[in-house]
């Protein structure tokens, strides 16, 4: 399968010659019939620089849909927390169990959730858990972009735009509003997903760095145009304000012949992330890790960072090399995709999550300090892993869900440090 690269490039594709119009977005009559719509994800008026649309041009406008009415197979999938005041508790929670007979769409659980999708801010965090493929069945977000991590099993993304393999170690972004269809390759799947209510998610600036380093703008890539020519009934399944809702349409709503512009679907490997990180002492903040950023409106203070601590060479000298013992004012949601994180002996597993909200004490446990403290300090490889953060300057509430669920013994991680021995 072809793929065009260049995260945020302005591209072209089509699927059949002579579908793209030459020298107008809108021409008064569009080859073969088709129709000519324009997808914006983000303001008219934004800068040029920071403007993204694309013109599809498509089978049947998306305004071709009869009314919605709530839809009732996912109560799990939610737009706020649990109610009461937020207690300030570290938690961790194993990987789900994989259901029977749910799709991507009722496999949908909201672990996390921040701002209310409305405020145009913050960020949720789910997980989903499938075996079953979506028939005649599509799915779009409203709320927010997606950004999609499968840990086990690979997904096949059918989008308006093109289609998507993504294998666990890579990650799909889906824009707020595209619709898609999620087929499984190998009978199920279960995964991550973030959801970014506020400014789409962009390549953080490397500054002192310089041009090259971290996520390299190649490496993300983009689907060329495929399309669906089916009738018959469709299902659409649009989440709004938390909920969701669903409608039935009279033939796939994936049929975009052509498109070009400079917002699309894309996937990413995250093996491609060009790690930085010291040669000498100390080692640089987490942020020298991050994927992806939304900005908020404080400059320097992300909506939501997209961050990953892949397999790495670890040299620094009189060092303690593991994340630090550390308070910040960021909350942090992290998952595990494969291995063993460095800062946490055992109890955190892949396929788990784990929340260190703002201004929580958090760090190694007593073993991995242990461990990481006495170490003879050579030049290490740090392999066979792979974890991943979704920070935020807001803070994270779990869901009824995710309290009932939540390890019991957490905070035994941090039990029986010995006491410093001061003379």
């Amino acid at each position: 399968m072809n793929y065009l690269s260049g995260f945020g490039s302005h591209v072209e594709t089509e699927a059949v010659d002579g579908a793209l119009p030459v020298g107008r977005n809108n021409p008064q009559r569009p080859a073969f019939g088709l129709y000519a719509e324009q997808f914006s994800a983000s303001a008219f008026t934004m800068p040029r620089h920071e403007n993204r649309r694309s013109w599809l041009y498509r089978m049947r406008p998306t305004a071709d849909h009869p009314p919605y009415a709530p839809y009732d197979g996912n109560a799990l999938l939610t737009a706020t927390g649990a109610p009461g005041p937020l207690a300030p508790n570290r938690l961790r929670w194993d990987p789900p169990e994989l259901p029977a007979g749910k799709d991507f769409v009722d496999g949908l659980v909201t672990m996390l959730a921040t701002r209310d999708p409305a405020d145009l801010e913050g960020v949720a965090f789910h997980l989903y858990r499938a075996d079953r493929p979506m028939e005649k069945r599509i799915f779009f977000s409203a709320d927010g972009e997606l950004l999609i991590l499968p840990q086990e099993g690979r997904l096949h993304l059918f989008t308006e735009m093109g289609r998507l393999d993504v294998d666990p170690g890579m990650m799909a972004l889906i824009p707020r509003g595209i619709r898609f269809r999620v087929d499984l390759p190998e009978g199920s799947s279960r995964g991550y997903v973030a959801e970014n209510y506020g400014a789409p998610f962009r390549l953080p600036d490397l500054g002192p760095i310089g041009a090259n380093g971290l996520a390299n703008p190649r490496d993300f890539e983009m689907p060329v145009a495929a399309y669906e020519n089916v009738d018959g009934d469709h299902e659409l399944v649009q989440k709004q304000g938390g909920a969701l809702w669903t409608a039935t349409l009279d033939h796939s709503p994936l049929d975009v012949v052509a498109w070009h512009g400079n917002v699309a679907p894309c996937r990413y490997d995250l093996s491609r992330f060009n790690t930085m990180g010291t040669v000498s002492f100390d080692h640089p903040d987490p942020s020298i890790f991050t994927v992806l950023t939304s900005p908020s409106d404080t400059p320097g203070r992300a909506n939501a960072d997209f961050v990953i601590f892949p397999p790495r060479w670890m040299v620094a000298e009189d060092t303690f090399r593991p994340p630090w013992f550390h308070r910040n004012v960021m909350s942090e949601a992290m998952g595990l995709i494969k291995g063993e994180y460095d800062a946490k002996a055992e109890g955190f597993r892949p396929g788990g999550v784990s929340l260190h909200n703002i201004m929580s004490g958090h760090g190694p446990d007593v073993d991995s300090w242990r461990k990481a403290s006495e170490a003879a300090l050579k030049p290490e490889k740090l392999d066979g892993t792979l974890a991943f953060m979704v920070e935020t300057c807001w803070p994270y509430r779990p869901t009824d869900y995710a309290c009932e669920h939540a390890q019991s013994d957490y905070d035994a991680a941090w039990a029986d440090f010995p006491k410093a021995r001061i003379k």
